[in-house]
């Protein structure tokens, strides 16, 4: 993920350097002490949802996924290759000062993708503001197109545009709250045809304005509310305190989420609502 300010109004810690840089490995070692977890948790949502949809729509393999947010393709990674993020951490976390360089990592990377890659790979557009990140990514065959693009600030390019026009899902976990409802309505105004759209969000930030968005591009979202799911540690006291004093505003309660110690987020899951009324949320996602 790719901030789009250098810090939020909820107190979070600014990762700002790591989202950037000529591959992953910096991301991945900083983030490994605080358990950084929800793209574990998207692999077997999104691996869900893509299955249906491909059932739903078996005249057009393969499925066209676009992340949001996509940094190093990680969601990519997770979505298509026979791979757990533990994998990754190993692979990224663990060079110390003296792995190879960046070109020599990205020739490594190629093969290692390749040889893992699933038969039902779903095709991933990736979008997120942070250059060298989406370049890395789609130089590694994790992104089949990759846009470095801030649909905050701008309008999407006329190539972002042709690429988005026959998008099947839209995933993210973790940008809502740097990316608001301003991305979505540009995204929207893209596609040929309502996509599904399957969102990580963080307990601290409100999903009411995409929601409401979303229901005015005739899609029905649901929140899943059976459980929350771990993003990652708290990075000190402070960050703890100012989570706690967002939620209180929000009216919610820490007990059995963020008193862990770790972020909480929700997912929300937004279709067409002759799909929704087909198959409930809790129906499609692994037990």
């Amino acid at each position: 993920m790719s901030n789009t300010t250098a810090s939020t109004d909820w107190g979070k810690a600014d990762f700002e350097a790591i989202y950037n840089c000529p591959d992953p490995r910096r991301y991945f070692t900083t983030l490994q002490p605080f358990e950084y977890q929800i793209p574990h948790h998207g692999q077997a949502v999104f691996r869900a949802v893509t299955e249906v949809l491909q059932r739903r729509r078996s005249d057009r393999p393969p499925l066209n996924v676009v992340d949001l947010c996509c940094s190093y393709g990680v969601n990519a990674a997770l979505l298509n290759h026979r791979l757990s993020l533990t994998d990754l951490y190993r692979r990224y976390a663990g060079h110390g000062h003296g792995g190879p360089a960046t070109p020599r990592l990205a020739q490594e990377d190629r093969k290692f993708f390749a040889t893992r890659r699933r038969p039902e790979a779903a095709r991933v557009i990736g979008l997120d503001a942070a250059e060298h990140a989406v370049d890395y990514a789609q130089s590694v065959g994790l992104l089949d197109r990759g846009f470095s693009e801030n649909l905050e600030l701008d309008d999407p390019s006329p190539q972002l545009r042709a690429a988005l026009a026959g998008i099947d899902l839209i995933t993210v976990t973790g940008g809502v709250g740097y990316i608001s409802e301003r991305t979505f309505g540009r995204l929207l105004d893209c596609v040929s045809a309502p996509p599904w759209i399957a969102a990580f969000v963080l307990r601290t930030v409100s999903y009411d304005p995409v929601s409401a968005l979303l229901t005015r591009a005739g899609l029905v979202t649901e929140k899943l509310t059976t459980r929350t799911f771990r993003q990652r540690r708290f990075t000190d006291g402070e960050e703890r305190r100012a989570t706690f004093a967002a939620l209180a505003a929000r009216g919610l309660s820490t007990v059995g989420k963020e008193a862990d110690g770790f972020y909480h987020a929700e997912l929300y899951l937004s279709r067409p609502a002759a799909d929704a009324a087909a198959l409930p949320l809790t129906g499609l996602l692994p037990g």
